[in-house]
């Protein structure tokens, strides 16, 4: 280790090395915590030829609940695939006890969409992107 020189190489990450992080991310969180019941989860609702046209990606741990992608094909927005998908990761935040959801999302994106369903900003960021607003937006459950 004296020799040791570290070198920092920039490049776009293979989806190997961003789950190597989050992996051990989780660890550290586990070891500070003594929680280790973190799960994974999506819900996907594909078309008839089998394509996705919507999905959520999330996780829970420690009684809490992130939704961290959250899409729906353009031409079939609007059909209530957005609420059916909310709903859907909601129940599984239920069912794994948390106790609240949290989310990102960008004023050109959904936070409108979220308020209707019972989630309140908890912080806006003005200007993140440019000339636009970031929103971290949180709803309890019960």
């Amino acid at each position: 280790m004296k020799n040791f020189k570290p070198k920092i190489i920039s490049k776009v990450p293979t989806h190997q090395e961003v789950q190597f992080l989050d992996n051990m991310i989780y660890e550290h969180n586990k070891a500070q915590t003594n929680k280790d019941d973190g799960k994974l989860f999506a819900e996907l609702i594909y078309d008839a030829e089998n394509n996705i046209i919507a999905g959520i990606t999330g996780w829970t741990w420690a009684s809490a609940c992130e939704i961290t992608l959250f899409w729906v094909k353009d031409d079939y927005r609007g059909k209530g695939y957005g609420r059916l998908l909310l709903q859907a990761a909601e129940a599984t935040a239920k069912k794994e006890k948390c106790k609240a959801i949290f989310l990102r999302t960008y004023s050109f994106q959904a936070p409108d969409f979220y308020q209707k369903y019972g989630y309140k900003v908890a912080l806006e960021i003005k200007g993140f992107p440019y000339d636009h607003s970031s929103f971290c937006l949180i709803k309890e459950l019960e």
